[in-house]
């Protein structure tokens, strides 16, 4: 597998600066992080919630965990984790684990904690265990519009 074509049309129709990194197989977040020898701060993690019967993603560093009352806040519902099969059937072009951040290919709102929208930069997975993006913050914002708010906790 490889970075979804969908992905990769979107960033050049928008004209979007990025660079793709390929890094060793990882199955968080945070050891893409300690991968690309960053501070998992710096890495973005995309976790697929639903809240009533849509789902919707979270965005949030790499180092933290969401916060689920605030996150109901933000979204004014009760919210819960999707499952492994729920989420294959969502994100066909994605490996487990390696949903990017953008939430328009799907129908999906974005929610972005406030502590990435601070960061000049943002890196995520690209649909694979082996891939990632980084591009600048002020292009993801204006590309995926996301609701930036604060959910976040560090553990």
């Amino acid at each position: 597998m490889t970075i979804p074509v969908q992905l990769k049309s979107h960033l050049a129709q928008a004209h979007i600066s990025y660079s793709p990194i390929y890094h060793i197989p990882t199955r968080a977040a945070q050891f893409t992080a300690a991968v690309l020898h960053v501070p998992g701060k710096e890495v973005a993690k995309t976790v697929v919630f639903r809240a009533g019967n849509a789902p919707l993603l979270a965005v949030l560093p790499a180092s933290c965990h969401v916060n689920l009352k605030k996150l109901e806040v933000e979204v004014g519902s009760p919210v819960q984790l999707l499952d492994k099969q729920e989420c294959s059937k969502l994100f066909p072009d994605c490996e487990d684990g390696a949903i990017p951040p953008f939430g328009e290919f799907y129908g999906l709102p974005v929610y972005m904690d406030e502590a990435l929208a601070d960061n000049p930069e943002i890196i995520f997975n690209a649909g694979t265990r082996f891939d990632a993006i980084q591009m600048s913050n002020a292009d993801f914002v204006r590309l995926v519009k996301p609701h930036i708010c604060s959910f976040a906790e560090k553990p």
